[in-house]
């Protein structure tokens, strides 16, 4: 899991060259105005703009994927994100591949994501996003799928 602010991308090149796509990608574009929704991207990475109102705890879960490395990257406002090692945690619901997601639960860390932050999860990397940070706010958000080779 890496957690930093896009203005620090450089230090990220060279980790996986479709990572480091993803993160000039997010950089060079302003996802403000873009409609709600999935795009293509290339080679099989895709993206998707959401924006949503954050959650509690107990209205979310963790959750993993095993085909897709995620980058998350919040546009407006700020959630909290939880992490935890895919092994720390207990299966509540078996992977459903068509759906790249296994649900677990468990305990695991906390920390804020702020507009201009992003965070990498890796298959191993249990998360649990759109948390509220004090009281539910909206908030803009990209995710880029990056396909794990």
């Amino acid at each position: 899991m890496i957690i930093d602010r896009l203005e620090n991308i450089k230090f990220y090149f060279g980790i996986d060259k479709d990572i480091e796509m993803a993160l000039k990608f997010l950089e060079k574009n302003n996802f403000l105005d873009m409609n709600i929704g999935r795009y293509e991207f290339s080679n099989g990475i895709y993206f998707m703009v959401q924006e949503y109102k954050t959650k509690t705890i107990r209205e979310s879960f963790w959750e993993a994927h095993r085909r897709y490395i995620d980058v998350q990257y919040v546009i407006r406002g700020a959630e909290r994100m939880g992490y935890a090692n895919i092994r720390n945690l207990e299966i509540s619901q078996e992977y459903m591949e068509d759906k790249d997601c296994l649900i677990l639960s468990g305990d695991g860390d906390f920390f804020t994501v702020y507009t201009g932050n992003f965070a990498i999860f890796y298959p191993e990397d249990a998360h649990m996003p759109c948390l509220t940070v004090k009281e539910p706010r909206v908030v803009k958000k990209v995710v880029v799928k990056i396909p794990v080779e």
